[in-house]
């Protein structure tokens, strides 16, 4: 009976999560947005309760527009791209939220929902990707 020598067996990375995958890409366009002039206002607003919104960035532009920011990503542009999956359900939550985080301000700066697209193709700006109307 022979044997052959074994190969050590390597270690295999654990996949990353879908929240750590996400996490990724909002430092992603933070950056981006940054690299733009764009100023970090609050990173992962919540509002309180079950079924709220939440906003991945708040920024305030060079102007002082207030812009809520989704940030997508995908690995492939199937089924649309990120930019797609950005859906009118999604777009009411972002929207509560953002209202939410209005009415702890003092007066209502000019606002606008931007989304930013991670994809591996590189990362791409919406600049007013939907309104509130």
């Amino acid at each position: 009976m022979s044997f052959l020598p074994q190969r050590p067996v390597q270690p295999t990375k654990p996949k990353p999560t879908t929240k750590q995958l996400g996490d990724v890409a909002e430092d992603e366009a933070l950056k981006y947005l940054q690299g733009q002039g764009m100023r970090l206002l609050v990173r992962n607003y919540r509002t309180p309760g079950r079924g709220g919104g939440e906003i991945d960035l708040i920024m305030r532009a060079s102007d002082g527009t207030t812009v809520f920011v989704e940030v997508r990503k995908r690995s492939s542009s199937r089924h649309g791209g990120a930019a797609a999956s950005v859906g009118g359900i999604k777009q009411r939550r972002i929207i509560f939220a953002a209202r939410h985080y209005l009415m702890r301000l003092p007066i209502t700066p000019p606002c606008r929902f931007d989304v930013v697209v991670v994809e591996p193709t590189g990362t791409q700006w919406l600049v007013a990707a939907f309104d509130a109307g």
